[in-house]
C-alpha cells in the first residue's frame, strides 16, 4: 500500500510532530534498540525460531468442540480445502486455520479497526487511534452483531472465533509469528482471545477503503484556493456515455425504468434529479469555509496505517462475465481482479469450504478468496453460481461543515447538544490518554482530531451567507458504514445462493461497501446487480463538496430501495463489464448515485476486446479471459502519440527518444522502451499543463514553486506569485494521471491555446504558450529525466526498471530496523500494464513510477467445468516469512499466469500434498 503523506518543511508545530510519528510508523525506538542489541543474544533469531510458528499440515490435532474430525486439504502451493460434517465445525476449522497461517495479520487488523494499535506498538500510533475510535468501527460491529444479524451468522462467527482461540491456546508470542518476537523486545505484549466482533469489524476497514469519492471532495474544495469554478470544472469532466458504455445497458434495464418513472411520479422522491442540481451557492460558501479545515483533515486520514488503504484514489477493480452463446464450453466464463494497494501477506486468503454431504445441517460447498480474520467466501463460487466485484464508486460519504458553538452546534438556527463519550487508548510501555468524541447529528467531529482544527475559526474564509464563525467550524462525517448493517448475513447467504433469485436476495444484504456484483451460473445465466445502502439528498448535488451541516435542507432523506437499484439479467449483447465506470445512464435513472464515476477507459477496453472477438465470429476461452485480464494497452497514448509526433524536434537527443514512438503499438510491456519514453511524457504532460497550477495542498511534497492560478483573462503579474510547496506525499498527490485525466487532456486537445497549456520557462527549458509548445517541452524534459534515471542510451530503456513492486510487511517491514525488513519485505518486480489499464499497475504520475496499487488476485471461473477454473494471488497463503507459500504466487502472478483451481473432491484429492486431520 502507498506510504502515508507527510508535511512540508514549514508546517505548523502541529503537523511537523505527526511527520515525525509518521517515520516512526509502526515501530518504537526501543524496538529498534532491542532488535540491534538482540543481536548478541545470538541463538535466538536460530533457524528454530524463525520455524516455529510454522502450521502443522499433516497427522492430527484434537480441538475442542468439534463434532466431528475435519480433513485439511493443502495443494502444493499451501493453499486449504476444508472438509467437514456441519456448519459450526466448518467455520471453527476455518478459523483455526486461518489462524494459523495468518494470525498476526488478523491481530493487526482487529487493533486497527477497535482503534488499539497503540497497545501493540506504542505511543507513535496514539494520533491514529485517536481518529480510529473517533470513527467507532468496533462500535458499530458490535452493534450489529447484537441487533442486526442473524441467529445462523452469530453461530458462525461463535464457531470461527472458536477456532482462532483453539489454535491460541498455550501459545507463546515467538510461536505464533517472527513480528511477535520481535515484539517481545519492546514491550510485554500478548495476544488476546478472538471475538466473534473482531471478524465483523474488518469489514468497516475494507468499507473505508473503498468509500467511493470523498477524497474528491476533499480536493475539490482544496482547488478553490487557487483555481475558480470554471477551471475546477475543467479538472472533473462529465463521463462520456457516448463513447465509454455505462454497465447497464439493456435487457432489464428497459422494464426497470418504466417502473423508476412511476415510482417517481407516484410517491414525489426526493431523490435528487440527473437533470441538475441544487444548492450550489451554500455549498460554495461551505467550500470556501474549509481550506484550514481540509488541509488538516487530509493529513489526518492519510496518517492512518497503510493496511487501511490508499484512501479512495485510484482504486479500482475489473470484473466481467460472458454468456455460453460466446465461449467455447458453451456455458458462461466470469473474471475478476480487484484491484487494492499491495500488501504482504496479501489482503485475500484463497481457500475451499466444504460440506461432505450439503444438508441442512451441513449448507455450504464454495471456494475462492476470503478475509484472514473473518469466516466464509468473499468472492468465488459454490457448486452452482459464482460471483466477481469491484467497487461501484457509489457516494455514501458527505462532509459537513459545522458551526460549533460552546457545548454544541447550529442546527436550523437552534443550538443542539453534542453527543459525546470519553475513550481510554492504552499504550504499550506507556501512559494512557483519555479522548473525548464529540458527534452532530451528522456524525462523528473529524476535525476534533488534528490540532490545528482546533483553530479554524481563526483562519476560515466565509460570506455572509453562512453563519457567524464565533468559536469557529468543525467538519463532520456522514458515512453509512457508520450505521449497524447486515453484510456479513450477506457473505453467508451469497456462499450458498443456488440461482439469481437468491444471489439477489443475497446482495440485497450487502449493504456497506457498495459494490458492483457480476454473476453467472451453471445453468448459462449471466447477470449483474448493484447492492447496497444509497443515500437520496433533499439538496445539494450528491456530495461533490462538503455541504452546511447547519442546514437541514442538506440532510440524507433516506435511501435508495432495493427493488430501485439497477440491475441485469442475461441481456442480449451477451456480456456484461463492470471496470468502475458509471453504472447507469444519467439521463435514464432518477437517482444521482454520484459525480464521481471511473471515467470508463479500462471498462470501454475490456468491451473492445469482447466484441472484437465476437464480430470475428470466434469464441471465448478461459485463457482468452486471462489475456484480456492482462491487456497492457494505453488508452492515453493512442490519444496522444500521433500528435507528439507531429512536433518537430531539433535536439538530436529528445528526438531519437521521440522515434522510439514511431510504430509502437500503446502496449505497456514491461521491456518497452516506447511506454517507458511515453508514460514520462505524460507525466511531464500533466506536471506542466496541470500540476504546477493546483494549490499546495494537492502538489508533492516539498515540490516549491513560484505559483499562480490559471485563469481566462491571461497570465498573472509577476508581483503576484507566490513560493509555495508542496504538502502530499508522492504517492497521493494531483494530477495522479488516472482516467479523469484522460478525460481532461482529451477535452482540451481541440482547444490548443487554452491557457492550460502555458507555462513559463524553467532553467534551460524554454517557455510555452500553446498544446504542442507543452508537448515539446514535455518530451524535453522526459528525455533528460529517463537519461537521470535509465541512463543516455535509450537501447538500455524499459518500462519495468522505471515500474517496479515492491511488497512490505505493513508494520514492522515498512519503518523497522534493516534486517527486520530484509527478513519480512520482498521485491522489487518489474512489471508491466500502467495507470487506467486493464493489467492494472497503477503508479502516480505527480509522485513518480513505481506500482502503487495491483490487482490483488485475479481468477477465471469456468461455470462449464469447474475444475478448469484458474485463480492466483498477490503473494501466497502464509503470513510467515520464511515460509515456502510466503510468496510463492507472485512470480507467476508478475507473469500473468494462473494456477489451477481444484473443486471437486477428485480433483482437490489429486492435487492435496498435505492432509491435516482435526479431532473431537
Amino acid at each position: 500500500m502507498p506510504p502515508n503523506t507527510t508535511a512540508s518543511s514549514g508546517q505548523q508545530p502541529g503537523k511537523s510532530r505527526r511527520k515525525k510519528g509518521r517515520k516512526a510508523r509502526l515501530i518504537v525506538l526501543v524496538l529498534v534498540l532491542a532488535l540491534v542489541g538482540g543481536v548478541a543474544y545470538g541463538g535466538y533469531w536460530s533457524i528454530s525460531t524463525v520455524r516455529a510458528s510454522f502450521p502443522q499440515t499433516k497427522g492430527s490435532i484434537s480441538l475442542d468442540g468439534l463434532s466431528a474430525p475435519v480433513d485439511v486439504k493443502r495443494d502444493g502451493n499451501g493453499i486449504p480445502q476444508i472438509y467437514a460434517s456441519s456448519d459450526e465445525d466448518l467455520f471453527m476449522a476455518q478459523g483455526y486455520v486461518q489462524a494459523q497461517d495468518r494470525f498476526y495479520e488478523m491481530d493487526v487488523r482487529r487493533h486497527m479497526t477497535s482503534g488499539r494499535l497503540s497497545e501493540m506498538f506504542g505511543k507513535d500510533q496514539v494520533d491514529n487511534d485517536e481518529f480510529l475510535r473517533t470513527l467507532g468501527w468496533d462500535r458499530v460491529a458490535k452493534e450489529e452483531y447484537d441487533t442486526k444479524l442473524s441467529p445462523a451468522t452469530k453461530k458462525y462467527l461463535q464457531a470461527y472465533a472458536k477456532g482462532v482461540n483453539a489454535y491460541l491456546e498455550g501459545k507463546e508470542g515467538k510461536e505464533i509469528s517472527l513480528e511477535y518476537a520481535a515484539l517481545g523486545f519492546s514491550n510485554d505484549y500478548k495476544p488476546e482471545a478472538w471475538t466473534p466482533v473482531d471478524s465483523v469489524a474488518w469489514l468497516k476497514a475494507m468499507a473505508w477503503d473503498l468509500r467511493g469519492n470523498m477524497q474528491d471532495e476533499i480536493d475539490r474544495a482544496l482547488m478553490t484556493s487557487r483555481l475558480g469554478p470554471k477551471q475546477i470544472d475543467d479538472l472533473y469532466p462529465d463521463y462520456p456515455y457516448g463513447r465509454n458504455k455505462a454497465i447497464v445497458q439493456d435487457g432489464q434495464y428497459d422494464d426497470l425504468t418504466e417502473t423508476f418513472e412511476q415510482s417517481d411520479s407516484a410517491s414525489g422522491t426526493s431523490g435528487t434529479s440527473m437533470g441538475g442540481t441544487t444548492g450550489q451557492s451554500s455549498s460554495d460558501t461551505a467550500s470556501s469555509a474549509l481550506q484550514t479545515q481540509l488541509t488538516g483533515l487530509y493529513d489526518v486520514l492519510d496518517d492512518l496505517p497503510t493496511a487501511v488503504g490508499v484512501n479512495g484514489n485510484g482504486i479500482g477493480s475489473n470484473a466481467w462475465v460472458v454468456s455460453g452463446k460466446h465461449t467455447i464450453t458453451g456455458k458462461p466464463l466470469l473474471a475478476n481482479d480487484p484491484h487494492l494497494s499491495a500488501s504482504l501477506p496479501s489482503v485475500w486468503y484463497q481457500m475451499g469450504l466444504h460440506c461432505r454431504t450439503v444438508s441442512s445441517k451441513c449448507q455450504y460447498d464454495v471456494s475462492g478468496y476470503t478475509f484472514a480474520g473473518m469466516p466464509g467466501v468473499v468472492i468465488g463460487h459454490n457448486q452452482s453460481i459464482s460471483w466477481g466485484m469491484t467497487n461501484s464508486g457509489v457516494d455514501v460519504t458527505d462532509l459537513y461543515l459545522e458551526k460549533l458553538t460552546g457545548d454544541g452546534y447550529l442546527y436550523d438556527g437552534k443550538v443542539k447538544p453534542f453527543t459525546s463519550r470519553e475513550e481510554t487508548i492504552r499504550v504499550a510501555d506507556g501512559t494512557s490518554k483519555k479522548i473525548v468524541v464529540r458527534e452532530t447529528n451528522n456524525g462523528p467531529l473529524l476535525s476534533d482530531r488534528d490540532d490545528e482544527l482546533v483553530k479554524v475559526g481563526k483562519k476560515a474564509t466565509v460570506d455572509a451567507a453562512a453563519p457567524d464563525r464565533g468559536d469557529g467550524y468543525g467538519i463532520s462525517l456522514r458515512w453509512t458504514a457508520l450505521d449497524a448493517g447486515t453484510t456479513m448475513d450477506a457473505v453467508f447467504a451469497m456462499d450458498k445462493a443456488a440461482d439469481w433469485n437468491d444471489f439477489r436476495e443475497a446482495a440485497a444484504l450487502f449493504e456497506v461497501p457498495s459494490q458492483n456484483l457480476v454473476y453467472a451460473d451453471t445453468q448459462g445465466n449471466i447477470g449483474y446487480t448493484l447492492p447496497g445502502k444509497i443515500p437520496t439528498r433533499a439538496e445539494g448535488d450528491s456530495g461533490s463538496i462538503p455541504a452546511p451541516g447547519w442546514d437541514s435542507k442538506y440532510q440524507w432523506t433516506g435511501y435508495i430501495d432495493q427493488d430501485e437499484l439497477p440491475f441485469e439479467f442475461n441481456p442480449q449483447r451477451g456480456y456484461i463489464v463492470t471496470a468502475n465506470q458509471a453504472v447507469i445512464d444519467q439521463d435514464k435513472y432518477p437517482y444521482r448515485l454520484t459525480t464521481d464515476w471511473g471515467y470508463g477507459a479500462r471498462s470501454q477496453r475490456i468491451t473492445d476486446l469482447i466484441q472484437s472477438k465476437i464480430d470475428d465470429g470466434g469464441k471465448i476461452s478461459t485463457d482468452d479471459m486471462r489475456q484480456m485480464q492482462l491487456d497492457n494497452s494505453s488508452e492515453i497514448a493512442k490519444l496522444l502519440v500521433p500528435q507528439l509526433l507531429k512536433i518537430n524536434i531539433a535536439d538530436k537527443d529528445v528526438r531519437e527518444a521521440q522515434k522510439l514512438l514511431e510504430g509502437w503499438d500503446y502496449t505497456q510491456d514491461a521491456d518497452s522502451a516506447a511506454a517507458a519514453y511515453f508514460n514520462s511524457v505524460w507525466r511531464n504532460i500533466l506536471k506542466l499543463a496541470f500540476g504546477n497550477k493546483l494549490p499546495k495542498e494537492l502538489r508533492v511534497e516539498g515540490q516549491c514553486l513560484w505559483v499562480e492560478p490559471v485563469n481566462t483573462t491571461g497570465p498573472a503579474d509577476e508581483t503576484e506569485k507566490v513560493r509555495e510547496c508542496g504538502q502530499r506525499e508522492a504517492d497521493q498527490a494531483q494530477p495522479d494521471g488516472g482516467d479523469r485525466w484522460f478525460e481532461v487532456v482529451r477535452g482540451l486537445m481541440d482547444d490548443p491555446n487554452s491557457d492550460w497549456w502555458k507555462t513559463p520557462s524553467s532553467g534551460t527549458r524554454p517557455a510555452a504558450n500553446n498544446r504542442d509548445k507543452l508537448f515539446e517541452r514535455a518530451m524535453i524534459d522526459a528525455r533528460w529525466e529517463l537519461t537521470a534515471k535509465l541512463g543516455k542510451d535509450i537501447d538500455t530503456w524499459n518500462w519495468g526498471r522505471l515500474h517496479r513492486l515492491f511488497l512490505k510487511n505493513q508494520t514492522l517491514g515498512t519503518e523497522g530496523p534493516g534486517f527486520l525488513q530484509y527478513a519480512l519485505n520482498r521485491g522489487p518486480w518489474r512489471l508491466s500494464g500502467g495507470e487506467a489499464t486493464v493489467n492494472a499497475t497503477g503508479w502516480n504520475a505527480a509522485g513518480g513510477y513505481g506500482v502503487i496499487w495491483v490487482p490483488s488476485m485475479r481468477m477465471v471461473v469456468n461455470l462449464g467445468d469447474l475444475d478448469k477454473s484458474k485463480w492466483i494471488n498477490l503473494t501466497g497463503a502464509s503470513g510467515h516469512a520464511y515460509s515456502s507459500h510466503y510468496t510463492d504466487q507472485t512470480n507467476k502472478w508478475a507473469k500473468g499466469e494462473l494456477l489451477d483451481w481444484s473443486f471437486s473432491d477428485k480433483a482437490v484429492e489429486e492435487n492435496t500434498s498435505d492432509t491435516l486431520v482435526l479431532k473431537p
